[in-house]
């Protein structure tokens, strides 16, 4: 079988370096990649793509013996019905290694069609490193690598204003686009670099924040036989997702223009504020795991596909999303509607096994984050506690017990939080253990036993599960 190449597919067609990717990763390969290549295609977007190895142990080399080429294979549920997609992805042109080859990477710089720098580098990936120089190359942060490209482009060009860059981070970190761009502004200054050149970046660069969702499996190692079975060349970098996918990007009519999303039918929404669909995502998609995964695990279920396919178990995530979770969130029902229906669709991706045990870990700290907002906004507007929400929260509690129906249960925390828990839990008074743990404010930074009716549903929850079981304690516990 011959290999994945532009001659032997007859791709060879040259774009012009209008974007900069730091990261050659499955997730930007199945996300950014994917759309700038459908903007090409669909578009006329024209864009080539020279994608920047982050770290000093990376793939940049696989990526160029197959000049720049990969198939993508999306699969999973749309509209209730399994689909499945092939993309040969053409958009990138080069791989580079700034560690072996730095002052190609920093020739990038003087390109007249450069428009464009993206990057996902991992969430501690902007981060500021006070030993990094201008001149210490290849630098060890990923802001200092992007502050001395910029610098590079600012000297190059002489201050031009029509030379700045349209910046787009994807790192899984809030506000990311403007973290990034304080941080450049310190290298700045810790570089001793003119003040024009800050000026320059303030005035004629554009920072996005952004929100990324697409589940990416990445390389299909276990099952490759059988996806390598449906190409007619030898692919090393075939990558696997999720046929969702939603990208939010805080813009205005500018980057509109530079970018024809609107031209393509995907979920790329440019709006003035993302922290609505923020919110959006870790209310409803984060929250809806966390509810369940107590919740589900003391059932017996292992996966979240099992979990929304099961009658009882699903019907409660499905009630404590569309009754309780979104009618305290501040977006169109129909919007709220859309996403939490596209949300179940996920769940139930027979492609995806999604184990609970896998998204387990420090369940305290991601239910006060993604769950514990909405059950006191529902308890505020409704002035009663919203029942799946709560009984979640008593499923936690006796969750971090460690143990149920003689088998041991997959706890994974910090040390102090399961500590606490078992000191809790060695007494049986279950009034005792609730309000030990709702008026632990280092948990939920408040006392939750000051919300009226909490402390004793969770308690009369606790009883019920330890004596029926979850599925009968939820039925005498909702009456």
């Amino acid at each position: 079988m011959k290999n994945l190449t532009r001659a032997n597919t007859g791709l060879t067609e040259k774009l012009p370096i209008k974007v900069i990717q730091y990261g050659e990763g499955n997730f930007l390969r199945a996300f950014v990649d994917y759309i700038i290549d459908k903007l090409n295609k669909e578009a006329d977007f024209n864009a080539g793509v020279a994608v920047i190895q982050p770290l000093p142990g990376g793939m940049v080399s696989m990526l160029n013996d197959q000049d720049g080429l990969y198939d993508l294979f999306l699969r999973g549920i749309k509209n209730g019905e399994e689909t499945e997609e092939i993309h040969t992805i053409s958009c990138v042109q080069e791989g580079l290694n700034p560690y072996t080859d730095y002052d190609k990477y920093l020739a990038l710089a003087t390109g007249e069609e450069l428009e464009f720098l993206i990057s996902n580098t991992t969430e501690a990936g902007i981060s500021f490193d006070e030993n990094d120089t201008l001149a210490g190359t290849p630098h060890t942060s990923f802001p200092a690598k992007v502050t001395a490209l910029l610098y590079k482009r600012y000297t190059h060009f002489e201050g031009a204003s029509d030379m700045g860059l349209t910046i787009i981070p994807c790192e899984l970190i809030n506000h990311n686009a403007d973290t990034l761009k304080k941080i450049i502004l310190q290298y700045a200054d810790l570089w001793d670099l003119e003040p024009a050149f800050k000026t320059w970046v303030e005035e004629h660069n554009s920072f996005h924040n952004t929100l990324v969702d697409r589940i990416v499996p990445g390389y299909p190692k276990d099952d490759i036989d059988a996806y390598q079975s449906q190409l007619a060349y030898k692919d090393n970098l075939i990558v696997s997702a999720e046929t969702f996918l939603l990208w939010v990007i805080e813009g205005d009519a500018r980057l509109k223009l530079k970018i024809p999303f609107d031209k393509i039918d995907e979920n790329v929404l440019v709006v003035e504020d993302m922290q609505p669909y923020r919110t959006r995502k870790v209310r409803i998609l984060n929250g809806a795991h966390t509810t369940m995964v107590p919740f589900s695990l003391l059932y017996g279920n292992e996966t979240v596909k099992e979990t929304v396919d099961d009658a009882f178990t699903g019907k409660f995530v499905r009630d404590a999303v569309f009754k309780e979770i979104n009618p305290t969130l501040d977006l169109s029902e129909e919007e709220l509607q859309e996403f939490a229906d596209a949300v179940f669709d996920r769940f139930r991706n027979p492609f995806i096994k999604h184990l609970l045990s896998s998204i387990a870990l420090n369940t305290v700290s991601k239910f006060k984050v993604r769950v514990l907002p909405s059950l006191l906004a529902f308890e505020k507007e409704y002035n009663r506690l919203p029942e799946n929400l709560t009984f979640a929260l008593a499923c936690l509690i006796r969750f971090y017990k460690g143990t149920y129906k003689g088998k041991a249960l997959p706890i994974k925390d910090d040390a102090a939080v399961v500590t606490f828990f078992n000191e809790a839990w060695q007494t049986e008074d279950y009034a005792k253990v609730a309000q030990k743990v709702l008026s632990n404010v280092g948990f939920w930074d408040q006392d939750l036993t000051a919300i009226s009716g909490l402390e004793q549903k969770v308690t009369t929850a606790l009883a019920l599960i330890e004596e029926h079981g979850v599925e009968e304690a939820y039925k005498k516990y909702a009456v």
